[in-house]
């Protein structure tokens, strides 16, 4: 594996204008956008996660069939720490049991964690380094200017999305 950061994709690069001005890479691979949908195995929320931001994506390039596996990731993530959260919500995060002798009398109580505060936990840190592949965190979109809906496609920025 190489060092340092990871190339970020040509299309994000030009989202973001290329702050650094470096040359975008001609060589990289142009995969089809998704055509395929949502895969049937996802959690019902992470449907719902899916229904609602990969339209944005697909619009914005930033979406393929070759992101399918990771997108589905941060969806199915995204379902799971939804989940994890509403229990949470409802039972808190501890709950106390009791050490009893051989003859059934308490000796002593403990308080732990619900496993789901761990699952919501790591969900999320799956969640905003998936969610930075793509863009979707603060930070990213700052540093993007997306286009305008209705505007007019300026020439010079087809040519460089098709080259």
């Amino acid at each position: 594996m190489k060092a340092g950061r990871k190339p970020k994709p040509t299309a994000l690069k030009i989202l973001e204008g290329n702050p650094g001005r470096r040359p975008l890479n001609k060589n990289e691979p142009n995969p089809p956008q998704i055509a395929s949908g949502c895969p049937e195995w996802l959690s019902d929320k992470a449907k719902e996660e899916w229904a609602r931001a990969a339209p944005i994506l697909e619009r914005l390039g930033l979406l393929t069939e070759l992101d399918r596996v990771a997108f589905a990731g941060y969806c199915q993530n995204y379902g799971k720490w939804v989940e994890a959260e509403e229990f949470l919500k409802e039972k808190g995060t501890t709950y106390g049991y009791s050490k009893k002798d051989d003859d059934g009398k308490t000796i002593a109580v403990y308080i732990t964690q619900f496993p789901q505060v761990a699952i919501a936990r790591k969900c999320m840190e799956q969640i905003i380094k998936l969610c930075a592949e793509f863009g979707m965190t603060p930070s990213s979109r700052g540093r993007m200017s997306l286009p305008n809906e209705g505007e007019e496609n300026d020439p010079l920025e087809e040519l460089l999305r098709n080259n």
